[in-house]
């Protein structure tokens, strides 16, 4: 399992380097001048004001999608429910698109999207719930749900779009979910938030365990069932909302990196939690990598110094595409 981890953690440094040099506005070897000291007072602030931010911005929503995925798959005993499909992702940008139309909250205003997503995150997490009713612990149930609560709540973000198109720049990166322009007040916000709610999620590791194992095991071991998945999926609507509040919303990062570190790691949710976090930041960081070398490189005839990939769209078509063959290749499951 160690070895595991160093190999991640080797991987993540790697992803980090290719996003560090993949941008435009400077070459690799400006870039390399600069980690050595030297270059000019431009390359200093590109690589230390837009880049750096941007890596670390990258890193810590992707861990945080990663285990608020994990927690909500574990909670629910749900292999669909991801912050995507469980009402948690629409919610946190309605909530931080309404905070903007209505001038409380802006990218320029961090704390304030930050409270507003979290907020929009609960109702949208609180509406699947009412709605499940009886039917919460059957994963068919809970995922049509979830799937009809995130389109009622993207339906609203759109209606705000209709009332506020001003806002349309706006809405679009957080439905869409990007990196750019992130700066270090994203990150002095993001860190101690993911640090937070990460540790809680890692301190209920054991009782998501139990609750992984039904119910009925759960009460059997002593565990209280309803307090318990009610503090984890607080911690999975918390790390959700900080993530979109950073980056907006990233598809499929919470729904298949879970299955992906499970897979890798195990089921103990004291390793898995932990791993998953470090998987989410790799698959985030590499996707953003990936996007700003598709940026620089555009097809013949594209404005190149205009066109930028959001790493959500990427994640996105990975994401769809790599869902389509797990279910293709394993149809008796159900997922």
């Amino acid at each position: 399992m160690t070895r595991r981890f160093v190999a991640l953690a080797a991987l993540a440094v790697g992803c980090a380097g290719v996003e560090l040099v993949a941008g435009r506005g400077m070459s690799p070897g400006a870039v390399w001048d600069v980690v050595n000291g030297g270059g000019d007072a431009t390359a200093h602030h590109i690589f230390f004001q837009l880049r750096l931010p941007r890596l670390l911005v990258s890193l810590g929503a992707g861990a945080c999608l990663a285990v608020a995925g994990l927690i909500l798959q574990s909670a629910l005993r749900n292999p669909l429910a991801g912050p995507e499909v469980t009402g948690v992702t629409p919610g946190a940008v309605l909530g931080a698109v309404c905070a903007t139309a209505l001038g409380l909250a802006g990218w320029d205003a961090p704390l304030a999207v930050v409270l507003a997503a979290c907020t929009g995150g609960c109702a949208g997490a609180a509406l699947l719930w009412l709605l499940t009713g009886r039917g919460r612990g059957d994963p068919a149930q809970t995922a049509v749900h979830g799937v009809l609560v995130s389109a009622v709540l993207g339906g609203l973000t759109a209606m705000v779009l209709l009332v506020e198109p001003g806002e349309l720049g706006s809405v679009v990166q957080w439905l869409v979910g990007t990196t750019e322009g992130r700066v270090w007040e994203h990150w002095h916000l993001l860190w101690p938030w993911a640090l937070f709610w990460g540790a809680g999620a890692w301190l209920l590791a054991g009782p998501l365990t139990l609750l992984r194992c039904g119910d009925d095991i759960a009460l059997t071991a002593g565990l209280s069932v309803r307090p318990a998945r009610t503090l984890a999926l607080l911690c999975a609507v918390a790390l959700t909302a900080g993530a979109v509040a950073a980056v907006g919303a990233l598809g499929f990062v919470g729904l298949l990196v879970p299955h992906l570190a499970v897979a890798v790691f195990g089921a103990d949710l004291r390793v898995s939690l932990p791993g998953a976090a470090l998987v989410g930041a790799v698959v985030v960081c590499g996707a953003d990598a990936a996007a700003q070398l598709s940026s620089r490189l555009p097809a013949p005839g594209l404005d190149a110094g205009r066109l930028t990939l959001p790493v959500g769209a990427l994640t996105a078509c990975l994401g769809a595409a790599l869902l389509l063959v797990v279910v293709r290749r394993t149809p008796s499951r159900t997922f």
